[in-house]
């Protein structure tokens, strides 16, 4: 079904690799994409269980729109192991201006079809979404 505002669809992938890790923690992280030729959100990369933060930030392009998921695994100060599913809508100030807006205008439809999402960040540069961030939003 296609986003009305942009047009968009999105790939069924998305929700299978999305509900994988959710569900199953098979999957550190997802990086979605859209791939404008198909009117399409698709899947570009999946990190295995064992990536960390800075494998997950390495995988995001500098000067292209992505959208992520990530699994963040902390400790409460109740000393609880806890995770929470992060949402975010990297759109860095150096991509083109069509592919932010492409980007902004399908966010939310696209977000609504991942259910589980705790936390949502939007970063336009590395340091609005940094490990001290995640930190501070997760408790």
């Amino acid at each position: 079904m296609a986003n009305a505002a942009s047009g968009m669809a999105v790939n069924d992938e998305c929700k299978l690799k999305f509900l994988e890790l959710k569900a199953k923690r098979t999957h550190r992280f997802v990086i979605f994409k859209i791939e404008e030729k198909l009117k399409q959100i698709i899947v570009e990369k999946v990190g295995e269980p064992t990536l960390n933060y800075d494998d997950f930030t390495a995988s995001l392009p500098a000067d292209e729109c992505r959208y992520a998921v990530y699994d963040f695994d902390f400790v409460t100060e109740e000393n609880c192991q806890k995770s929470k599913i992060f949402f975010i809508a990297w759109s860095p100030d150096t991509s083109r201006v069509r592919s932010k807006m492409l980007y902004a205008s399908s966010k939310d439809r696209f977000k609504r079809e991942l259910d589980g999402i705790q936390v949502e960040l939007q970063a336009t540069d590395p340091t609005e979404m940094g490990l001290d961030v995640i930190r501070g939003r997760a408790n």
